[in-house]
């Protein structure tokens, strides 16, 4: 049931992702560039680049989604705590890049805004999501 649990809650936030970062790319890259450097033409680049991270987004998600429909493709304990660790480490790939310009945006730098919305809600999310699956690894492990 945990594990069920977890591959939606990651299916849901891995496809978010997708879809923030490849379909919606250009509210992306607005999130993170200040408005008076919205014209230059870099911001283009960064809009256009955000599809990467989108596409491996897009890859979690599918195999969420297909261990959701293929629950017994993975039955051990031991299985399901290794597909949970790298989830997991995948979240915290996301989260843990943001710390440095959180500690940055303290001192009142940094090249976005990790406290202020919408990036709240992702650095908050993707720091959640990663404990929730390394707990439920180490759980199962247990």
């Amino acid at each position: 049931m945990m594990f069920t649990g977890l591959l939606v809650i990651n299916a849901i936030w891995f496809t978010m992702a997708f879809y923030t970062f490849s379909i919606k790319h250009r509210n992306f890259a607005k999130v993170v560039t200040p408005r008076d450097q919205r014209n230059h033409h870099l911001f283009d680049v960064l809009a256009e680049s955000g599809r990467f991270l989108g596409g491996m987004n897009f890859a979690f998600a599918l195999c969420n989604i297909m261990l959701l429909l293929n629950l017994d493709l993975f039955p051990s304990d031991a299985q399901r705590a290794f597909l949970l660790f790298i989830f997991g480490i995948a979240h915290g790939s996301q989260f843990i890049f943001n710390v440095p310009v959180a500690l940055e945006n303290r001192k009142g730098g940094g090249v976005w805004q990790v406290f202020k919305m919408p990036m709240l809600f992702i650095f908050v999310t993707d720091f959640v999501t990663m404990a929730l699956n390394l707990a439920g690894s180490a759980l199962l492990i247990l």
